[in-house]
């Protein structure tokens, strides 16, 4: 039996292939240069400090935010930690959501289990939106923040950021938003002006290598650092620096990693972000209206959600068993099960195995979205190819970073 063509369709867990422009400035970093950033003042320590600060810029650049507010981070479970245990005091009240992702409601749980802070999760809809109104109904004279992933992780939908913003801002509480699902897709500048804290990885939608991550805050918020250690400045004392930045960034950065992130948003730039974005999210509504059409076949994927993420259930097979046929008989590489949203599924009624999710990203075409189906529709006994999606005939033309 000859070997399926593999077709990558995990890219809200990390984007694959890179950029031949990330791969190109990973690689020099590394071979060429291979200097610590901010420990040196010879040549190649130098620029491996410039790299570092032109990645800083290029994600400040993103969020329409001063550079001087942007810590860098080795992805963005380590930037929510470094805000919540940075920031969160004995006795504060935190709001967070059913849609939220474990790499915050884990640290929350933590705070709370050990007693240091009183914790409410809102609920979510059965396509993960969280209400508003549900925020302002659990706020208590106590909170002080409210955490929630901007784009859900497990079906794509966007939440009301500007209704959650009125709320918060309402009760002068904080805002937090994880942009994992959103950097990349959506406009983030817009949202600092809404948010007080924002966190995001570089890996997934940004196109940077895996080790990237960042979090911004807005002035005034200075949280106590989640690690200490060597910094490159003030070597000769043992309190921490005052600014942000080097309060924060304590350790050796992953300098080839962060030449890659910039790389990365440079070619997000170049080839438009707005461009990006509706390849995929069309490639992504292709392949869940047709799979709508299958019998058995659960679609998890709102018409307007914001991340081309296709999140289903087969009925009479286990999430696990469908993505392990998927790769077999179609190379199609997917995720089952919870996706490290712990508390989604519930609201979702996909408690027993959760989902099989399919990402599209950039490099991704029609064929993808076409294996998909054809691989789905025959478990279902609908037959072995219900649409076609080839290249020539697809309403999507070829983008211009795939030819």
């Amino acid at each position: 039996m000859p070997v399926p063509v593999r077709r990558y369709l995990d890219h809200a867990a990390t984007g694959w292939p890179k950029p031949t422009v990330v791969i190109d400035a990973w690689r020099h970093a590394a071979v060429d240069g291979g200097a610590s950033a901010g420990r040196g003042a010879y040549r190649s320590a130098l620029e491996a400090t410039a790299i570092r600060e032109r990645a800083r810029a290029a994600v400040a650049g993103l969020l329409g935010a001063a550079p001087q507010r942007v810590v860098l981070t080795s992805g963005a479970t380590v930037a929510l930690n470094m805000a919540l245990h940075g920031l969160l005091q004995p006795g504060d009240h935190v709001i967070a959501t059913a849609a939220d992702h474990n790499a915050t409601l884990r640290p929350l749980e933590w705070l709370r289990s050990r007693g240091v802070i009183d914790l409410s999760i809102v609920p979510c809809d059965g396509a993960g939106r969280v209400d508003p109104r549900a925020v302002r109904l659990a706020w208590r004279p106590a909170t002080r923040l409210v955490a929630c992933g901007w784009v859900s992780n497990v079906t794509g939908v966007r939440q009301d950021v500007a209704g959650l913003a009125e709320v918060v801002r309402g009760h002068e509480g904080l805002l937090l938003l994880d942009a994992a699902q959103a950097a990349g897709l959506e406009a983030l500048a817009g949202e600092t002006a809404l948010a007080d804290i924002m966190a995001g990885p570089g890996h997934k939608w940004l196109q940077g290598p895996a080790g990237t991550g960042w979090l911004w805050l807005r002035e005034g918020l200075e949280p106590d650092p989640l690690v200490q250690g060597g910094t490159g400045s003030g070597s000769d004392c043992l309190d921490m620096p005052a600014a942000l930045v080097e309060r924060l960034e304590a350790g050796s950065p992953d300098v080839p990693a962060l030449a890659g992130l910039t790389a990365g948003i440079g070619w997000l730039g170049h080839h438009g972000r707005e461009q990006v974005a509706a390849h995929v999210r069309g490639l992504a509504a292709t392949c869940a209206a047709a799979l709508a059409d299958l019998p058995g076949v659960r679609v998890l994927a709102p018409t307007d959600a914001a991340a081309p993420i296709v999140s289903f259930t087969v009925e009479g097979y286990d999430p696990a068993e469908v993505a392990a046929i998927l790769e077999q008989v179609a190379g199609v590489e997917v995720r089952a099960g919870f996706h490290c949203a712990a508390l989604i599924h519930r609201h979702l009624g996909t408690r027993a195995g959760g989902t099989v999710r399919a990402s599209f990203g950039p490099f991704n075409g029609p064929a993808d979205a076409a294996a998909v189906v054809a691989a789905v529709a025959a478990l279902t006994g609908a037959g072995a190819t219900p649409v076609a999606f080839p290249e020539s005939d697809s309403p999507q033309p070829r983008p211009p970073w795939q030819m």
